[in-house]
């Protein structure tokens, strides 16, 4: 068979199951080869969203994200999913066709382009280790956790392929083998630390998604508090000790507890100035530790008492041995009742400013709240909304919360919940969008209704960018405001059931398509107060 044959059919058989993209001549060979291997592909009706769906799908299903897209402009549509899955580290496989001769139309820089947003650059450089090469750059997306292009020139695409079965090595070490060796002084270190803390508080990031067990068991012993970063929201849903999210979505008694902590291990989790508001959460005289696979990332965004280099389950395991009596630390039950009463936004007391044919948005998510099933999985877009699903729509656990933040880009979300769905197809998927991601991302609507899934689709529509209407104040905002723009009959005309929201009674026809077949996604236009900024959007300010 041929090189585009033979890769296909290779990454088949590594295990690639789900394939996204938009189909041209130059990656045409290689994704029937995949489909033919076995996998499953969703077109996408841009690149960008292909990207995005491929990165969400990789964070909730475990799997490595693949895309497939032609040379030239299909790879610079999707440049900015490929920037979010390599600031996330999102295990993803780009595979791209290329033209090698500047004088094609086609030509550029494809490896530059991908260096220059944090991702890896590998190419298939003859016929006959073609599959040897295109199995080693899925095994570094899968195991360093990398956003990897594989470039696929086209006049190596057509000849007949080596040797199949001898390029190919066994797989070796499983998916979470610890990249780097453990060091024991450095488990024994946090074990004393942890031991001596009164009010120790655990923040999970995204490295410790595969570790809740682990990281209770380890709470348990020393009496620690546990949050996560945005990214890892719900993994230590039903516990007593869960105060959800620490940074800018953090309720006040969350805030409250994490800044008044004499110890914060960060596992798998950057510590940034949003999990930390730029340090705020952090008493002066506070040690400070992080956990993380990468060494490279220990102290990155902030200087941190000491670093472990570790795998996050692992860790947790290997100190919990090292602490032996049980202590109370941070726990008891006065605090235990606190946390019970006031741990969700839905909690907190507002005024609500529903009126003048516009609802407040925390009323409408808390209503939302309530009538959709708990088995969902949230995905939210970027923009002035995005504190409003992120706070006041529960999620069942960690895979229940899609958030493609890390590079702020609007206009993700759509596409985000497309792959969360097609990861979860057991919850109901719910696409938080803002009006201006919506209107940017709006294309992939269609792949929504074509697959047919049971999508509610939430625009938070304040009829222009919030984000900088409130951060700019006293300035024109004629470039940034818009007329009204009837989302509804958009829906409508792309195939969704739609319903436009100004009051709380007009969501009782959110109850009635639950209640119905769901044969078709509801898209919700929710005409949302404007007059003020979230409250969190003065203090996300400060990093700009």
């Amino acid at each position: 068979m041929n090189v585009d044959e033979a890769v296909g059919r290779a990454l088949a058989s590594e295990g690639v199951r789900t394939v996204f993209g938009v189909v041209g001549s130059g990656n045409f060979h290689v994704t029937n080869a995949l489909v033919a291997g076995g996998a499953r592909y969703v077109a996408a009706r841009h690149e960008g969203g292909a990207a995005t769906m491929a990165d969400a799908y990789a964070r909730m299903s475990g799997e490595v994200g693949v895309v497939t897209v032609h040379q030239g402009p299909g790879l610079t549509n999707m440049i900015t999913g490929l920037a979010e899955a390599a600031k996330s580290r999102t295990p993803l496989l780009v595979l791209a066709g290329e033209v090698t001769s500047p004088l094609s139309n086609f030509w550029v820089d494809q490896a530059a382009l991908a260096q220059a947003v944090g991702a890896l650059s590998v190419r298939i450089t003859s016929a006959e280790t073609a599959v040897a090469e295109a199995v080693a750059a899925y095994r570094l997306a899968l195991r360093e956790r990398r956003a990897v292009l594989l470039n696929l020139p086209l006049d190596v695409q057509g000849h007949e392929a080596g040797d199949l079965a001898a390029q190919v090595i066994p797989l070796g070490a499983p998916e979470g083998t610890p990249l780097v060796p453990a060091d024991l002084g450095s488990f024994e270190r946090l074990a004393e630390v942890l031991a001596a803390a009164e009010r120790p508080v655990f923040v999970a990031g995204r490295g410790a998604r595969r570790a809740r067990r682990e990281l209770e068991l380890l709470g348990d012993r020393v009496g620690a508090l546990l949050a996560t970063s945005a990214v890892a929201r719900g993994l230590f849903k039903g516990n007593p000790w869960d105060l959800d999210v620490s940074g800018g979505f953090a309720t006040p008694l969350a805030a409250e507890l994490i800044r008044d902590a004499d110890l914060i291990v960060g596992w798998g989790c950057a510590l940034n100035m949003w999990t930390m508001r730029h340090g705020a959460l952090i008493a002066p005289s506070a040690t400070v530790v992080q956990v993380d696979f990468d060494a490279a990332a220990l102290g990155a965004h902030r200087s941190v008492s000491f670093g472990v280099v570790g795998e996050v389950a692992g860790c947790a395991t290997a100190v919990t041995e090292m602490i032996p009596a049980q202590r109370g630390g941070y726990r008891s039950d006065e605090l235990a009742a606190r946390i019970a009463a006031g741990r969700r936004w839905q909690d907190v007391a507002y005024d609500d400013e529903s009126g003048g044919g516009r609802i407040d948005p925390r009323t409408l998510t808390i209503r939302l709240d309530e009538l959709l099933p708990p088995e969902r999985i949230v995905s939210v877009d970027s923009g002035n909304f995005m504190g409003y699903p992120a706070m006041f729509l529960d999620v069942p656990d960690e895979h229940g919360f899609c958030f493609t933040q890390s590079f702020q880009s609007i206009g993700l979300g759509l596409a985000t919940a497309i792959g969360a769905a097609l990861a979860r197809p057991d919850r109901l998927p719910v696409a938080a969008l803002g009006d201006g991601g919506a209107l940017m991302g709006i294309a992939e609507l269609e792949t929504v209704v074509r697959l047919g899934l049971p999508m509610v689709v939430v625009v938070y529509d304040d009829e222009g960018y919030g984000a900088e209407v409130h951060h700019f104040h006293g300035a024109p905002h004629d470039t940034v405001t818009f007329p009204p723009v009837d989302l509804a009959s958009i829906g409508r005309g792309f195939g969704c059931a739609a319903v436009t929201v100004r009051a709380p009674a007009d969501l009782d026809a959110v109850r009635e398509w639950l209640d119905g077949p769901r044969d078709l996604p509801l898209l919700i236009h929710a005409k949302v107060t404007r007059e003020r900024g979230s409250w969190w959007l003065e203090e996300a300010f400060r990093g700009h």
